[in-house]
């Protein structure tokens, strides 16, 4: 059962990403009829906290040993958390409190604390987009699902910028405590109240390109001729290689095939001509390469798990839609 819930922080944590984690668990709703969590506040770098707001900071009084008592321990994002070595300590007792049954959630950049203690290994995790390279660079022997909204491999659950946090929170609500708690939880926080895990991420367009010594210039060919008919074997020729050869190159330099690659590229253009443009669903599914607005539509719902109509209006407002 969860009723002890600890968010551990290190200097530069992110305001938002904490105030998640205290919005979920650290309200007494018990008015309402919801169940109240012990839920505390934990430094892993002393009593005095700064965040990367500037003039904010945060101060507790409880250090790592609180841990030890935790049913789950949510890690928030934080500042150059990507770059930065993290206290011994709190590595051992992350995976101390796994190795216990305690639940850990990492929020945006949080994962990154998560792998450095090797939690990750062997495990699917999510992560904000902007983030995903460099995670799979660090730890490959993560499987790292670079846009979903959050991976549930209990007892790691690990969720993906700022808004998915609160998904993810409300999916462990859900799970230990039924759909009727959840639901009333998220009404007050005047949220969806669920967003499957595996909802793709809004992913701003292009995606950060890895290392690509040779398919390099198809690739940027590829990005501006989205509207074309592509076969590998075009593709093959402008590279001056072997179809075969190009599309073993193009999977080792890229982690894709050329068919996902361009069609994710195609989908990413469809978002960005949604919300910038007033074009009709014909006129996007052409300039984007679909052919049709029911391609689009299908393409769309596949990998976005929404409707390029209900994805204008969530930017744009209803009236644009």
């Amino acid at each position: 059962m969860l009723q002890n819930v600890a968010a551990v922080l290190l200097n530069g944590v992110h305001p938002f990403e904490l105030g998640v984690v205290c919005e979920v668990f650290g309200i007494d709703r018990s008015d309402e009829g919801l169940p109240v969590y012990d839920f505390a506040v934990v430094s892993a770098e002393g009593p005095a906290l700064g965040t990367h707001v500037g003039g904010l900071g945060v101060t507790t009084p409880y250090g790592l040993d609180r841990l030890r008592e935790a049913d789950l321990i949510a890690v928030p994002a934080g500042e150059e958390f990507a770059r930065r070595e993290y206290p011994p300590d709190l590595l051992d007792a992350l995976r101390r409190a796994v190795d216990r049954g305690t639940r850990v959630l990492s929020v945006c950049s949080g994962v990154f604390v998560l792998g450095a203690a090797g939690l990750l290994d062997g495990r699917r995790c999510a992560v904000h987009w902007h983030h995903a390279a460099e995670l799979a660079r660090q730890y490959p022997r993560a499987v790292v699902e670079p846009d979903v909204l959050y991976v549930d491999e209990d007892p790691v659950i690990t969720s993906a910028g700022t808004a998915a946090g609160i998904d993810a929170c409300l999916h462990i609500v859900r799970k230990e405590q039924g759909p009727q708690v959840a639901n009333k939880i998220a009404r007050r926080m005047v949220v969806p109240p669920h967003r499957d895990g595996g909802q793709a991420q809004y992913i701003e367009r292009p995606l950060p390109r890895s290392r690509c010594d040779t398919v390099g210039e198809v690739l940027a060919w590829m990005e501006e001729n989205l509207d074309r008919e592509i076969t590998v074997d075009q593709l093959a020729a402008r590279a001056h290689m072997s179809p075969r050869t190009f599309a073993r190159r193009f999977q080792q330099e890229t982690g894709t095939t050329p068919y996902r690659w361009l069609l994710r590229q195609r989908v990413l253009l469809a978002q960005e001509l949604l919300e910038a443009t007033d074009e009709t669903m014909d006129t996007i599914a052409d300039r984007a390469g679909f052919g049709t607005a029911a391609a689009l539509r299908h393409q769309f719902l596949r990998a976005l798990g929404t409707t390029p109509h209900a994805y204008r209006r969530a930017f744009r407002g209803p009236r644009a839609a």
